[in-house]
């Protein structure tokens, strides 16, 4: 398999400058996805990889696990310039035992955006104690590709993939095997306050930190920013997400203009919404999500499932390069308003590392880089994140350890 050099290099700048750039790991290993499960490259947990998809039909990797611990798969592709993608056009990724039985699978989709941007796609070998299969030490396989080909308009060029292995210990000792039942959904109280200029990064592995606060960049069209969040055990996020208005004399409208997406410190997408643009300043906020919880992980609905791990929180904003069309490529004002409530508890009790280690949890050092605004690259105490963190289009339903992939609408759209 030809593998291109034509969306970035793993050495890539690490703010995001033109809508083209994605940067990959640092120091990212380049593999071939095989052909054959006979022949897949084993994926090891925290390293990076760098790898690419055909236009059609699946590539395989392998994992070697034990019977004690979560492995969770990450995919972002990454389509090269001048792309052309459907709405319905992305990328699937499963796991699967060694007898060809499916642990989970998810689907990540471009989206009513409809413009080529990174979207990612999670899966995992959950240990479950309701369900048998996937439990056992051994090998299992990743397989990808992508899925909703054929769309109209829509290229068979080959995508680079960023590939990312999450491991999570098991617990000393058994806990609860359900969600909580009460939380407070309520949306939070508006965040006031002059916004702090932040540059958003231009990959995971470049994300740039943010804490509690009112923070602004400029995005183009066609353009994805990465930032992420510190968040803790019982703390609980929220996030508005604001477009200024244009100086532009052109009129028009794009229905789905901005793609704010929030992934969890394994990639694993949380909730995403889109962003109705006409020229005139728009907002819009995440669904009030659940506060972190290990338990959350045995709830069937996708957005609190999620919230399972302490870590880095990511947010990636992405605006449609059709704003373009009405508004001309000048950027636009992007406001994020970021709450993080509550002081944070202690966690669980692991009965091991996490590798990459303390991806799941809230450094004092991660605090400070938030405080700062310091990229993955900078940020000696969150190096190991860089290869952990999804993409937009995708969703995740977990319920008792059984994952199930639900063809996905992008997002709430806000007008």
């Amino acid at each position: 398999m030809t593998v291109p050099e034509t969306a970035g290099t793993a050495g890539a700048a690490g703010l995001a400058g033109t809508a083209e750039q994605y940067a990959f790991a640092e120091g990212a290993e380049r593999i071939e996805g095989a052909d054959v499960t006979a022949e897949a490259v084993e994926l090891k947990p925290g390293a990076a990889y760098r790898s690419s998809l055909p236009g059609s039909g699946e590539v395989f990797y392998r994992l070697e696990l034990d019977s004690t611990s979560n492995a969770y798969v990450s995919a972002t592709a990454v389509p090269a310039p001048g792309a052309t993608v459907s709405a319905l056009d992305g990328i699937r990724v499963s796991v699967e035992n060694a007898d060809g039985r499916s642990c989970s699978l998810d689907i990540a989709s471009f989206g009513a955006p409809g413009s080529p941007h990174p979207i990612t796609a999670w899966a995992a070998r959950e240990i479950s104690p309701s369900r048998a299969v996937c439990r056992e030490a051994g090998t299992y396989y990743v397989s990808v590709e992508r899925a909703g080909r054929g769309g109209q308009g829509a290229s068979a060029d080959a995508w680079e993939v960023e590939l990312a292995v999450v491991s999570e210990p098991g617990l000393r000792e058994a806990g609860a095997t359900s969600g909580p039942k009460e939380w407070n959904s309520a949306s939070p109280q508006h965040l006031a306050g002059e916004a702090v200029r932040r540059p958003g990064g231009a990959g995971f592995s470049r994300a740039v930190s943010l804490g509690q606060g009112v923070w602004r960049d400029d995005i183009r069209p066609g353009q994805t920013l990465f930032y992420k969040v510190p968040v803790d055990w019982g703390q609980q996020l929220s996030v508005t997400a604001e477009l200024g208005s244009s100086d532009s004399t052109g009129r028009g409208y794009a229905p789905h203009a901005l793609d704010l997406a929030l992934h969890n410190p394994a990639r694993g997408l949380v909730e995403d919404m889109g962003v109705f643009y006409n020229g005139r300043q728009k907002s819009d906020s995440l669904a009030p999500l659940p506060p972190v919880d290990y338990a959350n992980r045995y709830t069937a609905v996708g957005r609190v499932s999620a919230m399972r791990f302490a870590g880095s929180y990511y947010l990636v904003a992405h605006l449609a390069e059709k704003v373009a069309d009405s508004f001309g490529d000048a950027p636009v004002a992007l406001t994020l308003r970021v709450r993080v409530s509550g002081a944070g508890e202690a966690g669980p009790e692991y009965a091991g590392e996490s590798v990459p280690q303390d991806v799941f949890q809230v450094t004092e050092g991660g605090r400070a880089v938030a405080a700062e605004g310091a990229s993955a690259g900078d940020d000696t105490a969150m190096k190991a994140v860089a290869v952990g963190g999804i993409g937009t289009g995708s969703v995740l339903l977990a319920g008792l350890g059984v994952w199930t992939v639900a063809a996905r609408r992008k997002g709430r759209v806000s007008s």
